[in-house]
């Protein structure tokens, strides 16, 4: 499973997802989430959004392939980064809400995955050059958080509510997704982007220990959120499948009309 163009990666996502759908898998959530990313920003490809149009297909490509890599080799029984393995293995527990699977996604793919190929695609002496891109990449991410809450409060109309009384935010997703991992990628881009060989795989494992420890926070740190959580999965509404397909609504519309 490996992509070559961004029409390849909204494809390839639509595979997983329609997989999902067959087989009650909750790895379809993130995975329709991020084709919304994906489709916005081939949306977003040839209207001057980007400084470089043919970079951010690139960087697009190398990105989700990191994904797409994950996902098939979890299915196959082979490795995959700490990060990866916990989100994966978190589809396997009952316990966990639409929300949490997101975060558990992101966090991988942003934390980790986005500064690996950011770095990959540049040197030491051009990343700086993909910084304001790297950022509309972030500004997309989170144009798409109103989206997703509403979809979400269609799986269940209170879930705003409750995360809002126990301290929430209606920006629950994008202040994990956006606040933290948009400076972190960025950082650990640059940090790498001068590594090679063994001391860039070094790197990359430091890192993705450290990011596979943002998972236990995720998770609901004590009893009381935990226990908030659990409500909150009991009572959501429908099927793997009607939550997969309330995540698509309108998927690729609003968003590539609003950024600028």
């Amino acid at each position: 499973m490996k992509a070559t163009t961004i029409q390849e990666v909204i494809d390839l996502l639509e595979e997983i997802i329609d997989y999902s759908k067959e087989n009650e898998d909750p790895l379809g959530y993130f995975a329709a989430l991020y084709q919304k990313v994906t489709i916005t920003v081939k949306n977003k490809i040839g209207t001057n959004y980007f400084d470089d149009d043919a970079r951010m297909e690139q960087l697009d490509v190398v990105f989700a392939n990191r994904y797409l890599d994950a996902y098939s080799n979890y299915r196959d029984g082979n490795p995959v980064t700490k990060s990866w393995e916990l989100a994966f293995e978190a589809a396997r527990n009952g316990d966990y809400i639409v929300v949490q699977h997101l975060l558990f996604g992101m966090n991988a793919h942003i934390n980790l995955d986005l500064g690996i190929a950011a770095a990959e695609i540049c040197t030491p002496f051009s990343i700086e050059s993909l910084h304001d891109d790297f950022n509309k990449i972030n500004k997309i991410l989170g144009a798409l958080t109103n989206e997703v809450q509403e979809n979400l409060a269609k799986i269940w109309p209170n879930l705003l509510r409750i995360l809002k009384f126990f301290g929430r935010t209606d920006d629950y997703i994008v202040d994990f997704g956006m606040n933290i991992a948009r400076e972190s990628a960025w950082r650990f881009a640059n940090e790498i982007v001068e590594l090679s060989g063994e001391d860039l795989l070094n790197g990359i494992f430091v890192k993705d220990e450290k990011v596979a420890g943002y998972v236990r926070v995720l998770k609901g740190k004590g009893w009381i959120e935990r226990l908030v959580l659990r409500i909150i999965r009991n009572r959501e509404v429908g099927t793997v499948k009607v939550k997969i397909e309330a995540l698509e609504s309108n998927h690729g519309q609003n968003p590539a009309i609003a950024i600028t």
